[in-house]
């Protein structure tokens, strides 16, 4: 496992895991190993808790068949229902604003651990249309997404998807960072997933807004164990600060702050459980940014790239 920290301990023990920096999304294996996405290349990458280096590692290139001259996905969330995988990529633009059809991606993998030993198989096919389901959806009309879907992902009104949750029916929530509406984050259920991922149009279901005060929504991930969706919370750009959340899943009830549980200094991007795990909460930090010998991260040398990791005791 990793380190543990009782809530509210100011300097919790942090793992560190070589290979890449930009940690994105990531999703429980067993016990022992989970796998991590990074939003600078298409690679799924397993680690075990505790160990650096990187145990396998899946290109998902042909899979997706992304852009060869942008192919970058943009992965940032994934949730696992039974032995698949989910993942969803920001459909977003770039920092630029220009549009990136690689990064309009929901997909499936499916896992096998035996003897120690994973795999991860391409599940499906890789659907490309949920932005335009989104966008056409007239539930969500109030939200512009047409006009969110022009500008950066950062920008006030954007559109990121960076959550991926699961249901305890077998559909999925996506959670926006952006935009935020009326202070509250934004939440859209996927009535179909295992169609989707079969390349039949998306069902999309109401809208949920939830209050986050201000932030958006990084990471979603619903513990069976307790009931409860965890939430972690950021800035919808790169200014303002990370927090935790609980809630029940009700729309209309908004999400309890889990008090005293402190972030420490990560740039909170991914949150999971291992299964049947109801008390560590494993946070995941997208370190791009963070500075090694005076440069970020994501621009030194691969054999020096590693992001930051710890375990939050849930009060």
């Amino acid at each position: 496992m990793f380190c543990n920290t009782a809530a509210g301990q100011q300097n919790a023990p942090i793992n560190e895991y070589s290979g890449i920096c930009d940690a994105s999304a990531t999703a429980p294996l067993s016990g022992d190993m989970f796998v991590v996405a990074n939003d600078e290349d298409n690679v799924l990458r397993v680690y075990r808790f505790g160990e650096p280096n990187v145990v396998r590692a899946f290109s998902i290139d042909q899979f997706l068949r992304p852009d060869p001259d942008e192919p970058e996905a943009d992965i940032e969330g994934a949730t696992r229902i039974g032995d698949q995988i989910y993942w969803v990529t920001s459909h977003g633009q770039n920092k630029n604003g220009k549009d990136r059809p690689s990064r309009h991606r929901l997909f499936a993998t499916t896992v096998a651990v035996q003897d120690g030993k994973v795999t991860l198989t391409p599940a499906g096919t890789a659907y490309t249309n949920l932005r335009v389901d989104l966008i056409a959806a007239p539930q969500l009309a109030k939200y512009k997404l047409m006009v969110a879907a022009t500008l950066a992902p950062e920008e006030p009104g954007g559109f990121n998807i960076e959550g991926l949750a699961a249901t305890a029916d077998g559909r999925l929530l996506l959670g926006f960072r952006n935009p935020i509406t009326d202070g509250k984050a934004l939440i859209v259920p996927i009535e179909n997933p295992k169609e989707v991922v079969m390349g039949k149009k998306a069902q999309i279901g109401m809208p949920i807004e939830i209050m986050l005060d201000g932030r958006g929504i990084r990471s979603i991930e619903f513990n069976p164990e307790r009931n409860l969706y965890f939430i972690a919370a950021g800035p919808p750009n790169d200014v303002g600060t990370f927090a935790t959340y609980t809630w029940s899943g009700r729309p209309g009830k908004d999400p309890e702050i889990i008090k005293g549980m402190n972030l420490g200094i990560l740039n909170v991007e991914a949150i999971f459980f291992a299964p049947g795990d109801k008390t560590h909460l494993h946070v995941i930090s997208d370190d791009g940014g963070r500075k090694i010998g005076g440069t970020d991260c994501k621009k030194v040398d691969p054999k020096a790239q590693s992001f930051r990791a710890m375990s939050l005791i849930i009060p």
